[in-house]
């Protein structure tokens, strides 16, 4: 004999089971909320470095981090040079990176990151090839944009992504505007 169950008793079993699977939810995300915080953290570090050519792990990024860069009103400064931070939207959401110069205003690293760009696509300015293209170019009269085609002797372009027209538009934008704030930085300091 096949048991049936009323309309209410299915109502209420739903709702208890849709209460206890939001609080255990609730606590798995609290809980963990210190260590994503930590690994963001890390990841962040991990990137500033690598633009300076330091290689590093999760594990020794906070203490590579102390060695080699000091903060300063929102910039990251070592030895000889001070690392941008780059940040904008691409055609699916934000993008962001890291810039390196050297006194010179030349970039000796950069790293960029995205998070949801279209792999193959826009997805690729997370690549170690995409970064590439940066090193040797200046941020010193002008901030550095993407071209199709671009002019490798010019000290300013970088060639775009092919077919991922608004990311190369963000990152442009996003170079512009570090641009920007730093040469107010350097205004600053020459005052």
């Amino acid at each position: 004999m096949k048991k049936t169950f009323s309309n209410t008793y299915i109502f209420i079993y739903s709702a208890v089971l849709v209460v206890v699977a939001a609080l255990i939810l609730t606590v798995v995300s609290v809980s963990l909320k210190p260590l994503q915080t930590k690994n963001q953290q890390a990841e962040t570090k991990q990137m500033i470095l690598k633009t300076i050519g330091v290689e590093a792990t999760r594990d020794n990024a906070a203490e590579l981090y102390a060695k080699h860069i000091t903060e300063d009103d929102g910039y990251y400064r070592f030895d000889g040079g001070i690392v941008l931070p780059l940040k904008g939207t691409g055609l699916w959401g934000p993008i962001w990176g890291y810039l390196a110069l050297d006194s010179t205003s030349t970039v000796v690293g950069a790293v960029f990151d995205h998070k949801g760009e279209t792999p193959g696509l826009g997805g690729e300015i997370a690549t170690d090839k995409f970064a590439q293209r940066f090193i040797g170019k200046k941020m010193d009269s002008q901030a550095i944009h993407l071209a199709k085609n671009a002019d490798h002797s010019n000290p300013y372009e970088v060639d775009a992504i092919s077919g991922g027209t608004m990311t190369s538009n963000g990152v442009t934008a996003m170079l512009a505007k570090a641009y920007d704030d730093y040469s107010n930085l350097r205004k600053e300091a020459t005052e």
